[in-house]
């Protein structure tokens, strides 16, 4: 069986979101990134030397990281769920453009409002670049999803980031069709399971 290490909504919700979305089996393994130790007490340095997650185990034992990677990973693993088009496809390369966009331009963007030793001027720098994407986003966010109008592992990453908005007082009241977005995606059964098995919900 395949497991995820995470740690609660952290980017491993995305993951987590892909594989209940995609309705296979698998364990999740909690990771305390500050001890840098999971939940059996083991050291998670030793599943990943950069000591972040998320980390998917594969039923053979070897690991995948990197977001953008394990969440095609599951997605073709259950192609019937249709979580990413086909590979070779003009969609799954727009799918993987929705990723890198989210994975550099979003979330890295959100990495120094959470970085207690981020100065004023990096901050303020991550919220103007983040305003501008955002903008951006909302302009061509046309459909209920972001690829296709169909729910894609690229909607599950987008609400994971999405949703530490609050908990660094960025406002997205600028931009509603973004919230609308953002709860439409919340309400999907799959993302509810994942939410409270994280204890986020």
């Amino acid at each position: 069986m395949i497991t995820l290490y995470y740690s609660p909504g952290a980017c491993s919700l995305s993951p987590h979101i892909a594989l209940c979305e995609a309705g296979l089996p698998f364990e999740l393994r909690r990771v305390d990134l500050a001890a840098k130790k999971t939940d059996d007490g083991k050291d998670f340095l030793a599943v990943n030397a950069d000591g972040y997650v998320p980390v998917l185990q594969l039923d053979d034992g070897q690991m995948l990281t990197e977001g953008p990677a394990i969440v095609q990973y599951i997605a073709d693993r259950a192609p019937d769920k249709r979580l990413a088009p086909a590979n070779g496809t003009l969609a799954r390369y727009r799918l993987q453009s929705a990723l890198n966009f989210i994975s550099t331009e979003l979330h890295k963007s959100f990495s120094p409002l959470f970085n207690k030793a981020a100065s004023v001027d990096a901050k303020e720098t991550a919220r103007a670049t983040l305003t501008a994407r955002l903008g951006h986003l909302h302009d061509r966010l046309t459909g209920d999803f972001l690829v296709d109008d169909q729910f894609t592992v690229a909607d599950g990453y987008l609400f994971t980031v999405l949703s530490w908005s609050p908990h660094v007082k960025f406002d997205l009241a600028a931009w509603p069709k973004l919230l609308a977005y953002q709860a439409r995606i919340a309400a999907r059964p799959a993302v509810q399971r994942a939410l409270k098995e994280e204890g986020l919900a």
